[in-house]
Parts: C-alpha cells; sequence; structure tokens
C-alpha cells in the first residue's frame, strides 16, 4: 500500500511538472528571444538617434568615438552615404539576433548580437526550472512517504488488533489515527473486543460455577450409590435409590439454574413454596457428610414458612452456606428460619473459629477465601438469592451468621407464621 501510495503520487506531480513545465519553458524560451530582440533593436535606434546628431552638428563621426556607445557583446555596422562604413565590435559569426534600422540623414545603423548568450540564458531559465521541478519532486516524495504511512500505520495496527482478537486477547486499545474511516473501523473493533472480552468473562465464568455447583450434588450422589453398593437390604436399596433420584433431579436444576444466570442473572423462575420442605432436603442431603466429619447439623425456628424464590435456587444457596461450614467451620451447624417483617430468614451458623475481619467486608467477592478454596461458592449463592429478589448477607462474623432473606407471602394452610419455635436434630 505504502508503494501505491507513493507511485500515484509521484506520478501526479510529474504530470503536473510536465504539463506546466513544458509550458513554461516555451513560454520562457520565447520571452528571452523578444527581450534580447527589443535590446537589439532599441541600440540600433539610440545608436541612430546619435549619429543623425552629430550629422546634424557637423561633429566627427567614427568607430573610435562611437565605440562607447555599443555593448561589448555586441557588433554594430553603421553606413553613411558618401563615406566608408564604420564597424564597431567584431562581427559575429553563425546564427545572430540583428535589427536595422535607419536615421534621419540617408545613414543606416545595423547591430548584431551572437543568438549564443540568449542561448545560455534560456539554459539559465531552464536550469532553474528543472532545480524547482526537482524539489518539488522530492517534496511530492516526502509528502506520499508521510501520507502513506499515515495511513497504512493505522490499518497495520488494525490488522494487529484484529489478530489479537482472534488469538483471544480481546483487550480494546482505545487508540485513534485522526482519519474519520480509521477511527470508524477502530471504534468497531473495541466495540467487537468489548462484547468478546464480557462473553469470555461469561463463559470463564459459568465453567467456574458449574464446576464448584456441580461437585457437591455430584459427591452426595456418589455418597448415595456408595451406600447402595455396601447394603443388601431390598428396602433400603430402593430408599437410597429414591433419594438418589431426587438428588439428579436437584442436580439437571443446577445446571439449568446454571445455564439461565448465565444468559441473564436477573432472570429467575420464582414462586411461592414451603420452606421447610427444602430445609429438610438439605439436611438429609449433607448429614452422611457431617457424620462422616462427627459432626452435627440442626434446623430450629418458625414452621410452615412459605417464601417466594425458586426452590432449586434456595437450595444452591443453603447448600453453598452448608459446604462452606463444613469446610472452614467446626462444631454444629445449625439452621434456623425466622421471620422479619415481610421476609422469611434463614440464618446459618456454627461454632467455628468466625471470618477474620480483613475479610468480612469482601467474603462474597469472587476468588476471595480465609483457606485454600475457590472463593467461588458464596459469590454465586448471592448471584442467586438476588436472582430471585432475595439477598445473602454475613449478619455475624464471630460465630459466623450467614442471612438468607427472601420474600414471605400469606400461608394458604391457615398456620399463623408466629407458631412456637420448634427444633429439630437431624
Amino acid at each position: 500500500m505504502r508503494r501505491r501510495l507513493i507511485n500515484s503520487t509521484l506520478a501526479v506531480v510529474l504530470v503536473v511538472i510536465a504539463v506546466f513545465g513544458v509550458s513554461l519553458v516555451i513560454v520562457e524560451t520565447r520571452t528571452i528571444s523578444n527581450s534580447a530582440q527589443e535590446r537589439v533593436e532599441g541600440e540600433a535606434l539610440r545608436l541612430a538617434s546619435i549619429v543623425d546628431s552629430r550629422l546634424i552638428g557637423d561633429e566627427r563621426i567614427s568607430g573610435s568615438i562611437l565605440r562607447d556607445q555599443v555593448a561589448s557583446d555586441r557588433y554594430a555596422r553603421i553606413e553613411i552615404p558618401g563615406r566608408d562604413a564604420i564597424e564597431i565590435g567584431t562581427r559575429p559569426t553563425g546564427d545572430v539576433i540583428s535589427a536595422t534600422r535607419p536615421g534621419e540623414q540617408g545613414e543606416e545603423v545595423t547591430v548584431e548580437e551572437p543568438r549564443a548568450a540568449v542561448t545560455r540564458e534560456v539554459g539559465r531559465t531552464l536550469l532553474i526550472i528543472g532545480a524547482v521541478a526537482l524539489l518539488a519532486i522530492i517534496a511530492a516524495v516526502l509528502l506520499a512517504v508521510r501520507q502513506a504511512n499515515r495511513l497504512a500505520s493505522p490499518l497495520t495496527d488494525l490488522a494487529e488488533t484484529a489478530e489479537r482478537l482472534g488469538s483471544g486477547d480481546p483487550r480494546p486499545r482505545h487508540k485513534r489515527y485522526g482519519v474519520p474511516e480509521l477511527d470508524r473501523v477502530a471504534d468497531v473493533l473495541d466495540g467487537s473486543a468489548e462484547r468478546i472480552g464480557r462473553m469470555l468473562t461469561a463463559e470463564r465464568r459459568l465453567a467456574a460455577d458449574a464446576s464448584h455447583q456441580l461437585r457437591t450434588p455430584l459427591t452426595a450422589l456418589s455418597m448415595r450409590l456408595e451406600e447402595i453398593t455396601m447394603t443388601d437390604d431390598l428396602n433400603e436399596v430402593k430408599e437410597e435409590a429414591t433419594i438418589a433420584l431426587a438428588q439428579v433431579e436437584r442436580l439437571t436444576d443446577v445446571v439449568e439454574r446454571l445455564l439461565t444466570n448465565s444468559r441473564d442473572p436477573r432472570t429467575g423462575s420464582a414462586v411461592a413454596f414451603d420452606l421447610d420442605e427444602v430445609v429438610k432436603q438439605q439436611l438429609e442431603e449433607w448429614r452422611p457428610a457431617y457424620r462422616s466429619a462427627g459432626r452435627a447439623i440442626v434446623s430450629s425456628g418458625k414452621r410452615h414458612l412459605e417464601a417466594v424464590g425458586t426452590p432449586g435456587a434456595v437450595a444452591q444457596v443453603l447448600a453453598a452456606l452448608i459446604e462452606n461450614s463444613l469446610m472452614h467451620g467446626g462444631g454444629t451447624v445449625a439452621l434456623r428460619t425466622r421471620v422479619t417483617g415481610n421476609q422469611a430468614v434463614i440464618e446459618v451458623t456454627d461454632e467455628g473459629p468466625g471470618v477474620p475481619p480483613d475479610l468480612g467486608a469482601r467474603i462474597f467477592e469472587r476468588t476471595i477465601s480465609g483457606r485454600n478454596s475457590t472463593g467461588i461458592g458464596l459469590a454465586v449463592a448471592r448471584d442467586l438469592a438476588e436472582a430471585d429478589g432475595g439477598r445473602l448477607e454475613m449478619l455475624q462474623t464471630k460465630p459466623p451468621v450467614f442471612g438468607l432473606f427472601l420474600s414471605r407471602t400469606p400461608l394458604a394452610r391457615g398456620v399463623d407464621g408466629d407458631q412456637p419455635d420448634e427444633k429439630t436434630v437431624r
């Protein structure tokens, strides 16, 4: 591209120089020739006037007297009737410029000048014109190189940007070049880079969330299958198989929920559901893991509460909190349901050391963890809660108390939400 721009610019300049340069040469040549002819004619006329005045005054006329009146590079011949011709200077040979003027006393004055002088002057003019043309060509080449670099360098940058996008680097460059068309292309590429970056971030986030959220259901399902293989009691096998099928359904719900949340985190399928059923299901699912760790998990608080949300999402949030207590907490884990205003609250607490003060305000940020874990679970749990219009908060750091707040609806069974507390050890 650079070569084409330089060649095209140089071609235009050469055409302009050829058209105007030739015309200028012709005009200057004619002007110089005409000027030389006018000088010779003027000198002949002036010399004739001098001769006339001397003849009228009966003064002496000779070559030595008139020599100063003729330029050194010219030749003059004065012919006076009845006298010998007077010659001044050396008569040139070859092509000459000549002018003859008659006088009033019958004399005739002829002045000649070698055309070589005109040729030399024309040559000097041509040399000046050629030098100007050469400077114009050099300036045109420099301008063409600058313009080519101005246009080609941005195109190279844009090609590199497109190549970076293709190689998986979606960082926008926000670089502009002062050329509207190129800046438009840069705007489009930067916009594409931002969209690709968001898409890649969403894909990576989905992969991380999926790996984290699927680990717990798969582990629980694996434990159920192990219990099935270790028992010969047909009734127990059926019971465990039924629980395993329920876990498979919840696993399917987890996958669908993750895909829906990755497309639009605000898209929810909130319904009114029995909060006790979700709590009971989570206690049954986590009971083997806590039993293996030598710990207990209990529930207490208000019963027969209905909340508005997605049961699968609420179950995932509780699973994240229970798993967090299993991994980082200690002692007994307690799930307590209560009512505040028009909200149902599930509090999850344990008897562990709690959350360090420097992590308390950032505990729900991704990659933030007090130990060697991914730091994704609580962040995903908060996103799931907010997608249904609820919220997940850390109410206390020592001992740690997490609160899941959900909207509450009036009970269809006519059971008042202010029933006495019950406590069940699972």
